[in-house]
């Protein structure tokens, strides 16, 4: 039965992967070679190899550009078999690596089709952002002139807000003003339709509390604060202000940090060496406005109080969203400016650490002010702790943590969960791989015979580990460490690519008994996860024994009798290492 439940979870995590990935373009596609000829060898033997290269596959190779001649840099057209047949060829000996000339791509963009007109999303970094958060869960309350849902609103979600200028549940726009501000914050984005807001998957709450003229009173304002704090919101964006200092305010707005909800505020725009009210209180993240060249914008308040610059726009470039026509009530698409406009894109980017896990008022202003862009010689604090930047929020609040998309990630992207594992390098190299996985599988039941044991889902991972060349360890590097003779690490050992410095050769301290006698040693003690040890091992020695056979090549012990060597002895040291372990195990039972 446990057997049959292992291999349940090993098909829905092969439909998972097979599901999310989208073919041979996100392993990476490529229509030309890189070959980067050694910068040592004469310029005859140059000439000679790129006359060759051009004669038996009809290509000439071209500089990469005026500056690649100096490293010897070429590039021909090609596809993977062209590529497979120069790895295999003397070409190797003259050049320090044949890699695909990969295409990238700019990262997600929405199709919202005014999207590139919006300088002010690009301004603050928010694509990378939106690779890891989209302020999914979050529930942003607009303490404005109301929000109507106009048709770019249509695919966010909203939650009951309050009309406290006319004390009713429906919180309609009637100025434009709000609809606009919440537009930036969570614009439906990537519908085909208008354009794009920042934390597009949270929630809006709209709190009317300024009427037609555009003005409201304190009393208002501070129950529209407390009754955001009161009603689960997690973020108030107040795009509002006043020069006069309220107690009842200030209250309110302690009450809400206290509730952990932060809470965001323009500075003003009277261009005043000082942020207006509620933005200078304490336990408010006062913004004021750049314009599209990321200076002050002319209207910005500055110095005292402000925290954080953001776009507000200005003469040279407003900022677009989608609003209502105060005059006929009717949807447009309108420019504004101001630090009401500044205001929401700090408001949108805390939601964005708030789905992110980051909970207390606190930690998201550190987190947005930290993160900021720096500008030197700010002498009069136009610009507070820095520049917005979305992406540099995120990835500070993600710091350390391993999220549900990362989880997902890594099943589709290791071992032979992924895909691409089974594809890079054609059907050439598809049986080795299934000699790999499959031989782990048959060590572990030719010990089962010996050593009575129960599979385990820690066993079976530590086969998949190790069979698959230990994926765990993809892309692990240690920085600001010398990469030569050899990088640390860099790629999975089946896949026999980048593990050295510009070679294809074996790591030869991975390509051996190290990890697995490192794993046995710290998890020996565990009753459970001593397994994982244990199944890497084996799996390690069906990885290393195929390859012995197959692909002899070690770094500093070439492609022969030594590389065989080697690569057969630390397979039989990594099964003996497992046996060994195994010995005293006979008849545990790990369920």
């Amino acid at each position: 039965m446990k057997r049959l439940l292992l291999i349940g979870l090993f098909i829905l995590g092969l439909g998972f992967a097979l599901w999310s990935y989208q073919g041979l373009a996100n392993q990476g596609t490529y229509n030309s070679i890189i070959l980067d000829f050694r910068e040592d060898i004469p310029t005859t033997t140059l000439e000679e190899k790129l006359e060759t290269i051009a004669t038996r596959y009809h290509v000439t190779p071209r500089l990469n550009s005026e500056f690649s001649e100096q490293d010897h840099i070429y590039i021909m057209d090609g596809d993977a078999s062209t590529l497979q047949t120069l790895r295999k060829s003397n070409f190797k000996a003259v050049t320090e690596y044949i890699e695909p000339n990969y295409t990238y791509h700019t990262l997600f963009r929405p199709n919202d089709p005014d999207y590139s007109k919006q300088w002010n999303l690009q301004a603050i970094n928010v694509e990378t952002a939106w690779e890891d958060s989209t302020g999914e869960g979050v529930t942003v309350a607009v303490i404005d002139t109301g929000v109507s849902q106009v048709p770019d609103l249509k695919d966010t979600k909203f939650t009951q807000g309050y009309n406290f200028v006319s004390d009713q549940i429906e919180a309609q726009d009637d100025v434009g003003h709000g609809t606009h501000v919440a537009g930036t914050i969570a614009q439906s984005t990537n519908n085909n339709y208008g354009v794009a807001g920042i934390a597009h998957h949270a929630k809006i709450m709209p709190i009317k509390v300024l009427g037609q003229g555009g003005g409201g009173t304190v009393s208002d304002i501070a129950e529209g604060i407390r009754f955001a704090a009161d009603h689960d919101a997690d973020v108030i964006n107040l795009s509002l202000g006043g020069s006069g200092s309220s107690q009842l305010m200030e209250e309110a707005v302690n009450y809400a940090y206290d509730k952990g909800v932060a809470v965001i505020a323009a500075a003003g725009n009277e261009n005043r060496n000082s942020a207006s009210y509620p933005a200078r209180y304490p336990k408010v993240l006062s913004v004021s406005a750049l314009d599209s060249g990321q200076n002050k914008a002319p209207y910005s308040n500055f110095g005292a109080g402000v925290d954080i610059s953001a776009p507000g726009g200005g003469e040279n470039g407003k900022i677009l969203q989608h609003t209502i026509d105060p005059r006929t009530g009717e949807a447009v698409f309108a420019e504004y400016q101001g630090t009401s406009m500044a205001a929401p894109h700090v408001a949108g980017v805390a939601a964005l650490i708030k789905a992110a896990g980051i909970t207390e008022p606190e930690q998201v202003y550190d987190i947005l002010q930290k993160s900021a862009r720096p500008v030197e010689e700010d002498t009069l604090n136009h610009y507070g702790a820095g520049q917005l930047d979305a992406t540099s929020a995120v990835k500070l609040a993600l710091k350390g943590q391993i999220t549900v998309k990362d989880f997902f990630r890594w099943l589709r992207d290791s071992g032979y969960l992924n895909p691409g594992f089974w594809i890079d390098g054609g059907v050439v190299a598809l049986l080795p791989k299934l000699a790999m996985v499959i031989g782990s599988y048959l060590l572990a039941w030719l010990l089962r015979n010996y050593f009575p044991f129960a599979w385990s889902w820690t066993l079976s991972s530590g086969l998949v580990a190790g069979s698959c060349g230990l994926f765990f360890l993809q892309g692990f590097y240690i920085f600001d460490l010398p990469q030569a003779p050899f990088r640390v690490l860099g790629s999975s050992i089946p896949e026999l690519g980048n593990a050295l410095n510009g070679g294809t050769a074996l790591n030869p301290l991975f390509a051996s008994l190290l990890i697995p006698g490192v794993l046995i040693i710290l998890l020996l003690g565990h009753p459970q996860w001593k397994w994982l040890a244990i199944g890497t091992a084996l799996g390690v020695s069906s990885c290393l024994a195929v390859n012995a056979v197959i692909s002899p090549e070690v770094w500093g012990l070439g492609e022969g009798i030594l590389a065989r060597g080697f690569l057969g002895v630390n397979a039989l040291l990594c099964f003996a290492l497992a046996k060994l372990v195994m010995k005293d195990e006979t008849g545990v039972n790990l369920g």
